[in-house]
């Protein structure tokens, strides 16, 4: 890595410990302005913080949604995105087997381990913290969780695309020549294994903050699952007079099809697609923040890896565990870290 990218890295790693903080700072802050200690009675009576009353309908939703609910918003967006015809013929069996595993893989497999690793493992590591943070109230629980969870995974998925060795592990999510709601799951399984989402949420039950943890998975997963959709909802925000406010802030604060096609797209000379920024999963605010977005209010007209060359559905899967069998490929047991001519470096 040069080294000018290397003190680019630096300076914005620096800058993102500042904004893990600030929303615990705020927190403490306000509380102090508001005379607040609920901290003092949790620790003499500790509970688990069940929040109000008010909440209990919304976290019921949520719970809902958390279960079966994102399942079903996936199936119907795949629906519709069939009718209006937006895969054409390049859904070929090799893909729709890559992308059937990999929405199936992470339900089966990883959500089991992340049930035990709550279960089993958090209190034999830390047993004393179980519910320490139950006195923590929702919204700043909620906005806590948000940023840190979000902005690890802007630098995991950043750092995906500027470290070779990295690279191989994520190009899975790059390697279809379109864009759909499965797109939003389909990864190597060694990059899903890694992924912080899952480990932050059971984590975070386990410390008292359940139902801020449901509500920023249930809010990621959707907004994520939208971006990656053909369908292009944001569109209107930015052709209808009396929405374009709205669309101003709504494309700096969250991925839309717009700015997450981009990083999608098999080009850069076009204006439109950036495949070496707009990273950020919930909140495009992070690229704008470390100057890694481009915002254009338009759509690529391809996608994927022009050196695409339709690699084994199980190497694209699990790589290295399988490799794939075309020679020179970066998948292939001798293949090179970066395909030098390959898009995304």
């Amino acid at each position: 890595m040069e080294k000018e990218k290397k003190l680019k890295i630096a300076k914005n790693l620096l800058a993102s410990v500042f904004i893990y903080a600030l929303p615990v700072v705020l927190m403490f802050l306000w509380l102090y302005a508001t005379g607040q200690k609920p901290w003092e009675e949790a620790f003499a009576t500790p509970q688990i913080n069940t929040s109000t009353e008010w909440l209990q309908p919304i976290v019921a939703i949520f719970n809902h949604l958390n279960t079966w609910g994102l399942t079903a918003l996936v199936l119907l967006l795949g629906v519709a995105e069939f009718a209006l015809g937006l895969y054409d013929r390049r859904w070929d069996t090799n893909e729709k087997i890559l992308d059937t595993a990999c929405f199936i893989i992470p339900k089966l497999i990883l959500a089991p381990i992340t049930a035990y690793f709550g279960l089993k493992f958090l209190p034999y590591a830390l047993p004393e913290l179980q519910n320490i943070f139950a006195w923590v109230p929702f919204w700043w629980g909620f906005a806590i969780i948000a940023v840190a969870d979000d902005l690890t995974q802007y630098w995991y998925h950043r750092l995906h695309h500027e470290v070779p060795f990295l690279w191989r592990f994520h190009r899975t999510h790059h390697s279809a020549p379109y864009m759909g709601m499965a797109m939003a799951g389909r990864q190597n399984i060694i990059y899903t294994f890694f992924f912080s989402q899952i480990y932050v949420t059971a984590t975070m039950v386990y410390l008292g903050l359940g139902f801020p943890a449901l509500f920023v998975r249930v809010i990621k997963s959707t907004i994520t699952t939208l971006a990656h959709s053909s369908i292009k909802w944001d569109k209107p925000f930015y052709e209808i007079s009396f929405l374009k406010p709205i669309g101003w802030v709504l494309e700096r604060l969250i991925s839309t099809p717009a700015t997450h096609h981009a990083h999608h797209a098999d080009t850069a000379d076009d204006g439109i697609g950036n495949y070496k920024g707009n990273f950020g999963n919930m909140f495009f605010l992070w690229d704008l923040i470390f100057g890694t977005g481009i915002i254009s209010r338009k759509y690529p007209k391809s996608y994927g890896i022009k050196t695409y060359q339709q690699e084994e559905w199980y190497a694209q899967l699990a790589w290295p565990i399988f490799k794939s069998k075309i020679e020179g490929n970066e998948l292939a047991a001798t293949g090179p870290e970066v395909n030098k001519a390959e898009f995304a470096l």
